[in-house]
């Protein structure tokens, strides 16, 4: 049978904030559920409404009108409508804290530190609501920044929702096509942007991309300059310094904080847009505030005295995820720029210094350093360190004991899975239960999770897909510019009618955990036989030498046949000895069923923005297809080698 990989003591147990609401859970309902994650989350799916106001009343969320009803047309999937008599403001509910807690430290890769107040966030924010407001702002509105991961972004965000406002970001690192893509489906009124930032020790200049922006939105009032680069060029005589555009309304009348209905917009996400232009996703204030605080705080341990870190870009919905855990009274750190700049450790030198407590790492950034072999045990004291998330791409077997072993020794490490379409988790951290390498613990409370065999069943221990059966509060208000909801529709829910199919194939274990196995339209599907492709990555990256791979199904006549394309570590060649391992290894560790008819090299492998593998630009390449949208890339030019590395090898 199968060890876990940590098992939690009993003093850590009793200090979850988990256990904490179970108590007070037991004192409202009459029921303990304490160390008992299976029967929690059965009550709280169960007893949606209950559950979720439970959460309400525990948070300590400042809100008015009832709770009740807390559901309409709850079996409707899309269409129900989570507390349509309640009101609130998502920034009031960030700022509620004490004026004198530490609210963000903002470190960068060169070393800057400065830390702020809750005092002067809540300042700094009521500047910005005055100023977009002083140009016309109203709620309901869209205001969107091309932004780093700075400390000027969170007030900025916070003042447009403090308003009402929707916000929308992307990251400087975008190329022009990319932002328009995005930013012109939402029209920002007012939009912040940085003229320069830093990466991996080079300063970029994007004045010129800004100025190609500014010119194509032409709804934009005002670009708000955060930077004091110097102007290269006009940007359409819209542009201020924020100094100048916070100091144009004075502060005599400072605005107040309206409530907005729970289902009130507050983000605009957008999806990686690998298959053609990005979807806009909506999500509503109340139901972003009432998942994240369950998330942060019951399934992540977060509260007064935390301080989380999670490195992320304005350009994917970390940023967002992170910023919120601000409701909890935590402290976030920020962190711009390189995560390996200017040493290989530059970001745990970071975690230890500032004790970070939460820590949350992009599951490709573990398996990259497990890769590079570092070890963290002599070299440094992350004993702060009480939990780690790895997120964005789901971690193997070896990342978690790497993690646990080599970088933070003795602490458990989660691997989470959701994504854009909810802002939030599908599968969570279990605090109460132990952790199996290269499984996910739990489904999040609440979310009605199973794995679906292909006739709409649930299944345990055979593989399928990975569905919510029923309705969350963090589920999307729907698409922007899909008036009839028939795009969201199509996204989520046609593939079983009723039920949100999240697109990824899965496995329920038998003691309640989840093996994902790689999203389901990149399943590959030799002689009729569906395979994930994580199955093939987590055998072909244990292999010495090989850095990163990607694996994709070419139509050949009327099958399939897999391709395998590996990155390798400088200066090896793929020979056919090193194909051979390649194919024994999955032989032995998967099926002959999986092992790829070709195997080829080549010098990069194409990534989004969030550093995942882009299998479905590669597998539109080696059919033939044009990429729908390479903008969504972080490096499109890899894809210039697949056509080449696959030209040399026989039909």
């Amino acid at each position: 049978m199968t060890q876990p990989l940590w098992t939690p003591s009993a003093a850590w147990l009793h200090s979850r904030r988990l256990s904490d609401y179970a108590g007070f859970l037991a004192a409202r309902i009459g029921r303990d559920f304490r160390h008992d994650y299976a029967a929690l989350h059965e009550w709280s799916v169960g007893q949606r409404d209950a559950f979720w106001s439970s959460v309400i009343e525990y948070s300590g969320i400042t809100f008015e009108g009832g709770l009740e009803p807390a559901l309409l047309d709850g079996d409707r999937l899309p269409g129900a409508k989570w507390y349509p008599k309640l009101k609130l403001n998502y920034a009031e509910n960030l700022l509620r804290h004490s004026p004198a807690r530490e609210a963000i430290i903002a470190c960068d890769e060169s070393g800057n530190r400065r830390a702020h107040g809750y005092g002067e966030l809540a300042q700094r924010t009521l500047a910005h609501m005055r100023a977009l407001e002083a140009v016309g702002v109203r709620p309901g509105d869209a205001v969107g920044a091309i932004l780093p991961n700075i400390y000027e972004a969170v007030p900025a965000m916070l003042g447009a929702t403090g308003l009402g406002a929707r916000w929308c970001s992307v990251s400087p690192d975008f190329g022009s096509v990319g932002i328009l893509d995005r930013l012109r489906q939402v029209a920002p009124r007012v939009l912040y942007a940085v003229r320069r930032y830093r990466y991996n020790g080079s300063d970029y200049d994007i004045t010129d991309k800004l100025a190609d922006v500014v010119a194509d939105l032409p709804g934009l009032e005002r670009l708000v300059l955060i930077d004091d680069a110097p102007h290269r060029v006009a940007l359409q005589g819209r542009a201020v310094r924020l100094t100048q555009f916070l100091g144009e309304t004075p502060d005599a009348h400072p605005p107040q904080f309206r409530r907005f209905p729970f289902d009130h917009p507050l983000f605009v996400l957008f999806t990686s847009g690998t298959t053609g232009v990005p979807k806009c996703i909506e999500h509503g204030a109340g139901g972003t505030l009432l998942q994240l605080f369950k998330e942060h705080a019951l399934h992540c341990n977060v509260g007064p005295g935390s301080r989380v870190l999670f490195p992320t870009t304005l350009g994917w919905m970390m940023w967002n995820w992170l910023v919120t855990s601000l409701a909890t009274g935590c402290t976030i750190v920020l962190y711009d720029g390189s995560v390996a700049h200017p040493s290989p450790t530059a970001l745990f030198d970071v975690i230890q210094r500032e004790r970070v407590t939460m820590v949350g790492l992009a599951g490709a950034f573990i398996e990259s350093c497990r890769k590079a072999g570092l070890d963290l045990r002599r070299s440094h004291s992350l004993g702060s360190v009480d939990m780690v998330f790895s997120g964005g791409s789901v971690l193997s077997a070896d990342g978690f004991h790497f993690a646990h072993e080599r970088l933070f020794p003795g602490t458990p490490v989660y691997s989470c899975s959701g994504g854009t379409d909810i802002i939030s988790c599908f599968l969570v951290a279990d605090p109460w239960s132990p952790i199996y390498a290269g499984e996910l613990s739990a489904p999040g409370l609440g979310m009605d999770v199973q794995v679906f065999d292909e006739t709409g069943h649930p299944v345990i221990g055979q593989k399928g897909e990975l569905v919510c059966r029923r309705a969350a509060p963090s589920m999307p208000l729907g698409f922007l510019n899909d008036p009839q909801g028939r795009r969201y529709r199509a996204a989520y829910f046609e593939r079983f009618p009723g039920v949100w199919a999240h697109g990824d194939y899965a496995e329920r274990m038998p003691r309640g955990t989840f093996v994902i196995y790689g999203r389901s339209d990149a399943v590959l599907n030799p002689g009729g036989v569906r395979i994930g492709t994580a199955e093939i990555y987590r055998l072909v990256e244990t292999i010495p030498g090989i850095l990163s791979s990607v694996v994709v199904g070419q139509q050949i006549d009327s099958d399939v046949r897999v391709v395998l394309f590996l990155k390798l570590a400088e200066g090896l060649r793929l020979d056919e000895a090193l194909r051979e391992r390649v194919r024994a290894a999955i032989r032995a560790g998967a099926s002959p069923r999986h092992v790829p008819k070709i195997i080829c090299q080549v010098p990069d492998i194409p990534l989004t923005r969030s550093g995942k593998v882009s299998e479905l630009a590669v597998r539109d390449v080696v059919n033939g297809r044009a990429v729908g949208n390479t903008e969504a890339l972080a490096n499109p030019e890899a894809l210039e080698y697949f056509t080449h590395a696959l030209s040399e090898e026989p039909l």
